[in-house]
C-alpha cells in the first residue's frame, strides 16, 4: 500500500467513524459526510491521473458535483430543523413525530 493510498484511505476512514460516533449535532454529520465525498474526489482524481485513463476523466467532476448537491440539500435540511426545533441536535429529531 502506497503512502498516497494509506492516507486517503484513512481520511476516509476517520470520516466514517466520526460519522458514526459524533452524531451529536447536524453540522457535524454534514462535515464528516463532507470529508468523506473530498477523499473520494482526491482518490479518484488521483487514480485517473495515475492510470492514464481518458475515458473516465469525467468521473471525479460527477462525484463532485453530486457532493455539491448533497451539502447543498445538507444545509437546507440544517436550516429548515433549526428554525422548526430550534435547534440541530440529533436528539431531537423524531422521526416517529413527523
Amino acid at each position: 500500500m502506497t503512502p498516497i493510498h494509506f492516507t486517503f484511505s484513512t481520511t476516509f476512514m476517520l470520516g466514517l467513524v466520526g460519522l458514526a460516533f459524533h452524531r451529536t449535532h447536524l453540522l457535524s454529520v454534514l462535515l464528516c459526510l463532507e470529508g468523506m465525498m473530498l477523499s473520494l474526489f482526491i482518490a479518484l482524481s488521483l487514480w485517473m491521473l495515475q492510470l492514464n485513463v481518458t475515458n473516465l476523466s469525467t468521473a471525479p467532476m460527477l462525484l463532485l458535483a453530486f457532493s455539491a448537491c448533497e451539502a447543498s440539500s445538507g444545509l437546507a435540511l440544517l436550516v429548515a430543523t433549526a428554525r422548526t426545533h430550534g435547534t440541530d441536535h440529533m436528539q431531537s429529531l423524531n422521526l416517529l413525530q413527523c
